[in-house]
């Protein structure tokens, strides 16, 4: 019979995987509350218009990547691209723009996109990401900014650099767009068939282009930060200032742009030079027009998103030590049926004091139970037998010294083996 396999652009993550990804994110998670952000949690399916509503109907994301069908009703659904529009839609469907602002979100989720994959870039990918609505002040841009550098600080990742831009307003982006328009239409021979449908209805998505031809014609076009009004510019000049007081290094990007078409004012991303070539590990900025364009009332809204798979490969590429699995801290070996109910016993009373205890559940004889035992790193092992449960008293062995000692099976049981482990300077929560 045929192996059905994992589809392309999916990985599974195992055990081995699934600890250090856990560690990671907690770090986030810690961060996040520390700043008062709470989690949500959204569907991974939403109605298609969500999407092109938010993302843009001219982004790559939506004519390219997304994962659309109908459902047996006849709906357009979509499979998540990103995070942030399934979160606005949530603050807007159930009134939090109600509760004290800013309202602050995290989330960690699985994201789809239909693209060629490649080192760190999956069609199923997983993000940890933060929103904040209802603030306007450039400190709130400074803060996002430096929460995302604070998680990649207490990871230990070096060699990231971070680089600011401003995208403007809808007022003073409408000169910008037609000064491209006027660049981008002295190219019209050379731009791709997308970019020559993105020149009339949104010029900007061209500087966002994969293509390498576009990218070299988007080199010498216009920047957006000449065409800042005043308000923007003063906007982006605080964002500086305040990234500069928390002694946070940035450089000015001006082709940045990011590849969502919600963005305004400031932009940001946080790039690594340790997978072979420039990667976006990080990027947001600010969305203040979304909520609006999403049924809500004005509000200005900023965020992050953060892709945890390069951020795992850069972990690796540097050599980042993650904390080392827990293992199992007593195994009960057994001979004989009634030293197995007294062995499951005591395995579930050490479990109630969050003690990893493992005893066997295969039958097998006690040699392979010592095998196991030594297999799933078993601190300390005791075996169970006629006399031990006659005399309530066993053998335990420390599997790393091969020291043994007397311990009592009665009702100071967990309390002994707790006292043995602190004597033993072992890591165990009581």
């Amino acid at each position: 019979m045929e192996l059905i396999k994992s589809q392309k652009g999916t990985q599974d993550l195992l055990p081995k995987d699934t600890e250090k990804w856990q560690a990671v994110e907690n770090v986030m998670r810690d961060e996040a509350k520390l700043h008062g952000f709470g989690e949500i949690r959204t569907p991974v399916f939403e109605d298609t218009k969500l999407f092109q509503r938010s993302v843009g109907e001219t982004t790559d994301v939506v004519q390219k990547e997304m994962y659309t069908f109908d459902d047996k009703g006849g709906r357009s659904i979509t499979l998540r691209p990103e995070g942030t529009a399934g979160a606005v839609r949530a603050v807007l469907q159930h009134g939090l723009f109600n509760d004290a602002l800013p309202i602050k979100l995290y989330y960690a989720i699985t994201c789809y996109r239909y693209e060629n994959t490649q080192a760190g870039r999956q069609r199923e990918f997983h993000q940890f990401g933060l929103e904040m609505l209802g603030a306007s002040s450039p400190i709130a841009d400074a803060e996002i900014i430096g929460i995302a550098k604070s998680i990649f600080d207490r990871l230990g990742i070096k060699n990231l650099s971070l680089e600011i831009n401003s995208i403007g307003c809808p007022e003073c982006r409408a000169k910008y767009h037609d000064a491209l328009k006027e660049y981008f239409a002295k190219y019209k021979d050379k731009l791709c068939e997308t970019c020559l449908g993105r020149l009339s209805r949104n010029p900007m998505r061209i500087l966002d282009c994969k293509s390498p031809i576009c990218s070299e014609i988007s080199e010498n076009a216009p920047r957006m930060l000449d065409y800042l009004c005043e308000d923007c510019k003063n906007h982006f000049e605080s964002v500086k200032t305040y990234l500069d007081a928390a002694e946070i290094k940035y450089t000015v990007n001006p082709s940045i742009v990011r590849g969502l078409d919600y963005y305004t004012n400031t932009v940001f991303e946080f790039i690594s030079n340790d997978l072979g070539a420039q990667s976006t590990v990080c990027g947001g900025g600010r969305y203040n027009g979304l909520v609006e364009e999403m049924g809500g009332k004005p509000m200005p809204a900023l965020g992050f998103a953060l892709g945890m798979e390069r951020l795992m490969m850069i972990m690796e590429a540097q050599k980042i030590e993650f904390p080392k699995p827990e293992t199992c801290d007593i195994f009960i070996g057994t001979l004989g049926e009634k030293a197995k109910v007294e062995a499951f016993r005591l395995t579930n009373m050490l479990q109630k004091y969050s003690i990893f205890a493992v005893c066997d559940v295969n039958d097998r004889g006690l040699k392979a139970q010592m095998k196991y035992a030594d297999k799933i790193g078993a601190k300390y092992t005791i075996v169970l037998g006629d006399n031990e449960l006659e005399t309530k008293k066993a053998m335990i062995k420390n599997m790393k010294t091969g020291e043994k000692s007397k311990i009592s099976l009665g009702e100071k049981f967990v309390e002994d083996f707790v006292i043995l482990q602190t004597e033993n300077q072992d890591d165990i929560k009581f």
